[in-house]
């Protein structure tokens, strides 16, 4: 009876963090350069079995059957597939095609990002707003004179005189699921090298790529696993109670 316990809250558990992952998924479904996170789950003892790096199943030992069957987070990974692009036609506006990021200098150090919707701040560099600024090729800050520039496909920035200013860093990285993201969207790894073969889109933003069709679906099926769930589990409470009553009375 209490193995039913065990399997109902681990899915009301597993379930809600699906609904917030869902959550968040469709709350930045309108913010550009956005990559949706995905929620996965296994039984209790697969995940261990791979965490503890067991690969010789012929020594593999069962969990207890009451842990078998509780469901336990497995990965939180990020689809980095790329989006559409929608033309803004702001200049300060960059959109990646290809693999790569824009590296930003953040208090916390280097983070980076496919969100191009840059902006001047007081001193005239150029900066993603009230994350940080951005960097060019060689790692350091750019600071313009004007926001009345252009820009090529490898991301030099010229005045409108064709006089050279910069150029935007595109980075990338041998395994982007290494990247760890940070509370504001951003991600942080290391071993980033430059991309040369990304090109440069001026006054363009590569959109979220957040199904929102998908997610709502997502969102509408993991509700109903999560309110069967608890559901159940008053089920459960009530039978357990009434045998209780009837064990008392037998006494």
């Amino acid at each position: 009876m209490m193995k039913g316990f065990y399997n109902l809250t681990s899915g009301m558990l597993s379930q809600g963090r699906r609904l917030d992952v869902v959550a968040n998924n469709m709350t930045n479904v309108a913010t550009a350069g956005y990559k949706a996170e995905h929620y996965t789950d296994r039984t209790f003892d697969e995940v261990m079995a791979v965490r503890i790096g067991n690969k010789d199943k012929s020594v593999y030992q069962e969990l207890p059957t009451y842990q078998a069957h509780i469901l336990a987070p497995d990965q939180l990974y990020t689809d980095f597939s790329q989006s559409s692009f929608e033309e803004t036609r702001l200049p300060l506006d960059f959109a990646i095609q290809g693999e790569g990021f824009f590296a930003i200098q953040t208090v916390d150090g280097v983070a980076y990002t496919r969100a191009g919707s840059f902006t001047l701040d007081n001193e005239g560099y150029l900066c993603l707003s009230e994350l940080g600024r951005v960097l060019d090729r060689e790692g350091n800050l750019i600071q313009l004179p004007t926001d009345k520039l252009e820009a090529d496909q490898q991301g030099n920035l010229f005045t409108e005189n064709e006089e050279y200013l910069a150029s935007l860093g595109v980075f990338m990285f041998e395994d982007n699921d290494a990247l760890v993201r940070t509370p504001y969207g951003l991600f942080m790894g290391e071993g980033a090298q430059i991309n040369e073969a990304a090109v440069i889109r001026q006054k363009w933003v590569e959109r979220s790529n957040v199904n929102l069709v998908k997610e709502m679906v997502n969102m509408m099926t993991t509700q109903r696993a999560l309110q069967s769930a608890a559901q159940m589990s008053k089920i459960y409470d009530q039978v357990i109670t009434r045998a209780v009553n009837d064990i008392g009375r037998l006494q």
